[in-house]
């Protein structure tokens, strides 16, 4: 599909669904607004697996994923990247981490938090006698992160409140998605991240990471999620309709009207992303974390 020409600093987005099910409306969501993005800036759109934690993962999720992209007319601009090849560079980075004191060892578990989940510092200097190292987490400060999010404005987290150190080495020895996260983008050049409010809260910690690793920070724009009546997101765990239901045109005409746009009614896939190509901005996106739609 052709691209408009941007003035723009070289730009790469990227779309990253984990394999876990079908591609529902809320990725949908995602791919399509941070599909536009990169074609409105003259940029590159690349898609990534994040298939890091194999117990939460359905067999035949990531080609069933690729294969409804492909369906709704997007196609990505380099090779897919898969995170289950990445664990050599992840193994890197948190040794890093450990060897500047940024992050360190811990023995606890989640039975030995506090009720309102906030890590306490326990073992920021030593594991207590008796205890054993399980995890790793990155330590945090009591200055907060601030970043201008492209959709929803300023946003102001004090980590240390917000959950304190937290874990980028699973006790389970899998990667925890923050660091892989961060890792990947830096890897893939990624400038801009177009994706859903329900991960707004990783970004300060990923920014964080980031600043630790010595790594150039990406801009972040975040989504409205999609949810039902109730405020309950809609996808894999409810049990939503998966998109392969659903006609491209159709699924593709509800994805840009829950993003403030009004496409013309239209029996054509190629018509209506040129009508997309052609009208996108996202500055028509709702200035809201959640966006509740009409499920009858």
């Amino acid at each position: 599909m052709p691209s408009r020409n941007s003035t723009d600093r070289v730009y790469r987005g990227r779309f990253a669904p984990s394999p876990t099910g079908e591609l529902h409306f809320g990725s949908l969501i995602a791919a399509v607004a941070s599909f536009l993005e990169a074609r409105l800036h003259g940029g590159q759109w690349l898609v990534r697996i994040e298939d890091i934690d194999p117990p939460r993962e359905v067999r035949g999720s990531a080609r069933s994923i690729l294969n409804e992209l492909q369906r709704m007319g997007m196609e990505p601009d380099d090779a897919v990247l898969y995170q289950s090849t990445r664990t050599g560079a992840y193994e890197e980075a948190i040794e890093q981490l450990i060897q500047s004191g940024d992050a360190y060892w811990c023995g606890c578990s989640r039975s030995d938090l506090p009720p309102s989940g906030t890590y306490p510092g326990t073992c920021r200097e030593g594991i207590p006698a008796g205890r054993q190292p399980r995890s790793v987490r990155l330590r945090t400060d009591v200055e907060a992160v601030i970043f201008d999010d492209g959709i929803q404005g300023e946003i102001n987290t004090c980590l240390q409140q917000a959950g304190g150190d937290f874990v980028i080495r699973r006790a389970d020895g899998l990667t925890a998605y923050q660091l892989a996260v961060v890792v990947d983008d830096s890897y893939q050049q990624v400038s801009h991240i177009v994706r859903g409010a329900d991960l707004i809260d990783s970004t300060p910690r990923q920014l964080l990471l980031q600043t630790r690793l010595g790594l150039e920070q990406p801009e972040y724009s975040h989504l409205p999620v999609a949810t039902d009546a109730s405020g309950k997101k809609l996808g894999k765990r409810l049990h939503s309709d998966p998109v392969s239901n659903q006609a491209p045109v159709a699924a593709l005409r509800s994805a840009l009207v829950f993003l403030g746009h009004q496409p013309p009614h239209s029996s054509d896939l190629e018509d209506l992303w040129s009508w997309a190509l052609d009208e996108w901005d996202i500055s028509k996106v709702p200035r809201t974390k959640a966006v509740a739609i009409d499920q009858s």
